[in-house]
């Protein structure tokens, strides 16, 4: 059982950090619940890592958080894109420290390709050896970005940081979603083209128990596009 006015541990999304959620956590904190958005590793004010780091990673540094940071046992644990899918993992290898789940347009979950996309996907795997004699790759190159491994997130990272990225998309949590045994509230907006809403449904039938909230006319990101509807459906799951 959560005090009173409980507390939220959110993870925040790729590219994101704590300043793109001060809206959200403006108007729960009016309702009296705290919100926590911590910088993970190479976003915001936290530099990147040293090397290029894979999912444990993060999720080590996850738990070191929650350690370090007086959170009272078991947790409300929040994630968008990102960090929803360090959400789910998290939930599934350390249910024992999670009350409450919350999966805001959750991300790594790969729904089997169209036949199209799996061709790109070959014929990027040989970019670097046809490149040279295929006037039109450059085009083929920007249409898997688009669609493979999403250009929007890729294209912004340098460094150790599109290394990391890399890693992070190799990891599907798709098979393991039904191991999730916490009471889940899935949102997502229903013009979601960065998670599609097959995802959430996904979700909410592997998840036994769990709640699907729709945000209509919202995006992505959700926490700027309606962060009072947002807020609102998360304030009555936790209060229910």
């Amino acid at each position: 059982m959560h005090p009173t006015n409980p507390k939220i541990l959110l993870l925040h999304g790729w590219g994101s950090s704590h300043k793109s959620w001060a809206k959200f956590r403006e108007i729960l904190s009016h309702k009296g619940i705290e919100v926590m958005v911590p910088d993970l590793p190479g976003f915001g004010d936290n530099p990147p890592p040293e090397r290029a780091w894979h999912g444990p990673d993060y999720e080590k540094w996850v738990l070191e958080f929650i350690k370090n940071n007086y959170f009272q046992i078991p947790i409300i644990l929040m994630g968008h894109s990102f960090g929803g899918g360090l959400s789910m993992k998290l939930a599934i290898e350390h249910s024992e420290l999670i009350d409450k789940l919350i999966l805001v347009a959750a991300a790594r979950m790969y729904i089997k390709k169209s036949l199209t996309k799996r061709a790109i996907s070959q014929i990027a795997k040989l970019g670097k050896r046809i490149s040279p004699f295929i006037p039109f790759f450059d085009v083929v190159r920007k249409v898997f970005y688009r669609f493979i491994v999403r250009e929007s997130d890729y294209t912004k990272v340098s460094g150790v940081m599109k290394e990391t990225f890399v890693n992070i998309i190799k990891e599907d949590m798709t098979p393991h979603i039904g191991r999730i045994k916490i009471p889940t509230l899935i949102v997502w907006g229903d013009k979601d083209k960065a998670t599609p809403v097959e995802h959430a449904r996904l979700l909410n039938e592997k998840i036994e128990g769990s709640k699907l909230e729709m945000i209509r006319g919202a995006g992505h990101a959700l926490n700027l596009e309606a962060p009072e509807k947002l807020a609102e459906v998360v304030y009555n799951f936790i209060k229910t």
